[in-house]
């Protein structure tokens, strides 16, 4: 089994960058992904695992038959320095992996007749894109679309706050223009959280094909969403802000669609 023991060996070097940069993502078509059930989940999504590196100090040999013994990918044992190194991580579980990204087509998306989807648009904190993926993956959300994106899919922050739902949900990235368009030709009603003529969410009928649409809590969504929505929709505030979150309001939509469909 190949060792590496040395953080400035070359293949060392291009995953830091590969952890640290879109641009090195996007330039090697892979990124890392830390600890067993994180790993799993991805392979569970389909995800093309490269190479497996562990340290043998944190990771036993049954845990790692549970993931390597079935695959066919190269295993390296790595030294503590060239784990502390490439881990993203305080605290994991001694086990990388090294994955390859995917292109998340709409054209890709498999859809029930009657779909649930959750629309994201230009959403920048990867923690708050983790944490609606995580709510999206409990609620069995059919699709998640990400409309102008602002933010690297695959930044390590998005993988670590998810828990693995970026790899547990049916995910696709496009334009507002092309996600409007998407929704329009699949006869999907859409609503958009605003608080530009909007009524009260709770008001609404999300039991046929629906999409949720939220946007960032600065700025919100571009005038396009609000001209074309099925309805805009508004979560009623009772203090002294007009706004929350937007992982959470995205939540309170979310948990409201599938109360009506009978979760």
């Amino acid at each position: 089994m190949k060792q590496i023991t040395s953080s400035q060996n070359p293949f060392i070097k291009s995953l830091v960058q590969v952890q640290e940069k879109a641009k090195a993502r996007k330039q090697f078509g892979t990124f890392l992904i830390e600890g067993m059930r994180e790993i799993e989940l991805a392979i569970k999504g389909n995800y093309e695992i490269e190479t497996f590196l562990f340290l043998t100090e944190l990771v036993s040999e049954t845990q790692l038959k549970k993931i390597i013994s079935s695959s066919t990918v190269e295993n390296i044992e790595i030294s503590k320095e060239v784990y502390q190194k490439i881990a993203y991580r305080d605290t994991t579980e001694g086990i990388l992996a090294v994955a390859k990204t995917k292109s998340l087509q709409l054209s890709d998306l498999k859809l029930p007749k009657n779909p649930l989807l959750v629309v994201l648009e230009a959403i920048e904190k990867p923690g708050n894109i983790g944490a609606i993926l995580r709510t999206c993956d409990a609620a069995n959300v059919d699709a998640v679309i990400i409309a102008n994106p602002k933010t690297d899919l695959f930044n390590p922050n998005i993988v670590r706050s998810s828990v693995g739902c970026l790899f547990t949900n049916q995910i696709a990235l496009a334009s507002t223009e092309e996600t409007i368009d998407f929704l329009i030709k699949n006869k999907i009603n859409f609503y958009s959280a605003t608080l530009q003529n909007s009524t009260s969410y709770h008001t609404q009928n999300y039991t046929t094909p629906t999409a949720l649409v939220v946007g960032t809590e600065a700025t919100g969504l571009t005038q396009l969403w609000r001209e074309k929505a099925t309805q805009n929709i508004i979560i009623p505030m009772q203090g002294e802000i007009d706004s929350m979150n937007v992982s959470v309001a995205a939540a309170i939509l979310i948990f409201e669609a599938k109360r009506q469909r009978g979760l």
